[in-house]
């Protein structure tokens, strides 16, 4: 198979909405694909080369200028054998020049489309619509087996490589084959969202319009699965990497439990002396950091605090009902290592739970169907999460031109907060001042993106490069700072990235604030509070 279909099929998904569309365009390219590389071909659909680390980031993707080939004859199997290289090259001195060698010799072989197409693979910015979700399906649909069982084998494998493999060599019969193995990482069961505990329970409900949940803390912190065969402990994260070194307390805690075999869902997250969370940053800093203390000093120990059981001691217990996984959850983990739980048919109970919950510190809450089996690796509606969330209106300072479907489109636009007097300045215009507070490409419309578009630029000052795009010279245009846009947002991490020393987190628009005037916005002060927490979430 040649590189150069696998890059008409990625830009036929991400050009279409329809689901429809995506997957057609997927299941093609898998049944074209020769079975030696369908494990790289099923990476690529999903967005990332096969190799786990190359050591090439944007700087070094962006940065290395070849001229393009005028023909597309490089195959997927000289891409990959040409990534291996560079996987391969030993750590020391000249590997980055060695490494650079290779991708220069791989680029020059590439078209412009190709070489754009690669620099985003293997900084995992493809940015084309094939979600896990759409390979699976596209899976199913390539090997004539039930989207079900391929599914379910994706889940206990925890790699739709192998899963994808099974389904061409072996059909439904090789995929029923697959079983839950401590010590191998399942993808998690994901939640969807609802706006309130009300519609999460109406949601739910059966025929008499009534039916038991489970309300349970959502914890603002990291998921965490842990696996524990005899004494040996493994720890993975959401993303399946292995993290066991990383988290003693965590390790202790699982080794403690009086259990021969284990496989627990949970969240691990840092609490300060009164038992309240602290920062989400502290705790990803710390998981991603180890046991070290930071550059202060400070040891910022973690808790865990499981919700839910895959396995006991030689028994699976993924596929029974969430009912029964929480009885035998109770038998295995004592009550200080469970997150907090009610099960309850009424709202005002349920109401009643997540205003306990937030006043404690946590972001929310999840409501679960009592009656679902374990659904790794999908994000279904018989887990919901309720989030109350910030919103602020922040000025749009800058855009940044789309890609794929929002090609020819200003999609990611630069947010700023009003300073008073004595705030860090980003941004000046008409005596007022401005600092950046991030960005965001999310919450938008096709309708908004191209009102968006003609709007900010009608309101250009300026263009400038940005070398990890790729992108030419003029990828972000600076507007006059007058549009004022509402963002919600789950709060503020820490960042030496900008000047006000706050980054906003997840955040998404909502709508645009037409009665508003930019010197009406919301200040750098009221993004502190919200850091601080002196301001709570609105709903």
């Amino acid at each position: 198979m040649q590189l150069a279909e696998l890059v008409a099929a990625s830009q036929r998904v991400g050009a279409t909405r329809s689901r429809t569309a995506k997957v057609a365009a997927l299941a093609d390219v898998i049944t074209a694909a020769d079975l030696e590389l369908l494990p790289t071909v099923v990476a690529y659909l999903s967005g990332e080369p096969r190799q786990d680390r190359l050591d090439l980031g944007p700087s070094a993707m962006f940065g290395t200028d070849v001229p393009a080939a005028s023909d597309g004859s490089l195959s997927i199997a000289e891409v990959d054998a040409a990534l291996q290289r560079i996987a391969d090259t030993p750590a020391g001195a000249g590997s980055r020049t060695a490494r650079i060698s290779a991708l220069t010799d791989l680029l020059g072989r590439a078209t412009a489309e190709e070489q754009e197409w690669l620099r985003r693979l293997v900084v995992r910015d493809l940015r084309q619509g094939a979600l896990a979700g759409l390979l699976t399906t596209a899976i199913a649909r390539a090997t004539d087996v039930p989207e079900p069982a391929v599914r379910r084998a994706a889940m206990l494998s925890g790699d739709l490589r192998i899963t994808a493999v099974a389904a061409v060599t072996g059909g439904e019969r090789a995929l029923d084959a697959f079983g839950l193995e401590v010590g191998r990482a399942l993808e998690p069961m994901l939640a969807s969202t609802s706006a309130s505990v009300t519609d999460a329970l109406e949601a739910s409900a059966g025929a008499d319009g009534a039916t038991e949940v489970v309300v349970e803390a959502k914890l603002d912190g990291a998921r965490v699965q842990a696996h524990r065969s005899g004494d040996e402990v493994r720890l993975f994260t959401r993303n399946l990497n292995v993290v066991t070194h990383r988290l003693p307390e965590v390790v202790a805690v699982v080794r403690s439990l009086p259990v021969r075999s284990v496989v627990l869902d949970g969240e691990v997250l840092a609490l300060d002396d009164h038992g309240r969370p602290r920062r989400f940053q502290d705790t990803m800093a710390r998981v991603g950091r180890g046991r070290e203390a930071t550059a202060d000093g400070e040891d910022v120990p973690l808790s865990v605090r499981f919700f839910d059981i895959l396995h006991l001691d030689g028994e699976d217990v993924i596929d029974r009902p969430l009912r029964d996984r929480l009885e035998v959850l109770v038998r295995a983990v004592p009550d200080g290592s469970r997150v907090d739980q009610l099960v309850t048919a009424d709202p005002d109970e349920a109401e009643a739970f997540l205003q306990r919950t937030l006043a404690a510190g946590h972001e929310g809450v999840m409501v679960k169907d009592l009656d679902a089996p374990y659904e790794a690796g999908r994000r279904g509606a018989t887990w919901r999460k309720v989030k109350p969330v910030h919103t602020l209106d922040l000025v749009v300072l800058a855009a940044e031109w789309g890609s794929g479907r929002r090609h020819g489109w200003l999609s990611n636009i630069h947010l700023g907060a009003l300073a008073e007097p004595g705030d860090p300045v980003d941004v000046e215009h008409g005596g007022l001042g401005f600092t950046m507070l991030g960005k965001t490409f999310k919450g938008m419309t096709d309708e908004l993106l191209a009102w968006q578009t003609e709007q900010l630029l009608a309101r250009e000052v300026r263009r400038e490069g940005h070398v990890a795009s790729g992108s030419g010279s003029d990828h972000v245009v600076h507007v006059r700072p007058e549009l004022v846009v509402e963002v919600a947002l789950d709060g503020f991490v820490r960042s030496t990235r900008y000047a006000g020393g706050i980054a906003m987190r997840f955040a998404r628009v909502r709508g645009y604030r037409h009665d508003k005037d930019a010197d009406a916005a919301d200040t750098l002060t009221a993004a502190r509070a919200i850091f601080t927490g002196e301001r709570p979430p609105t709903g």
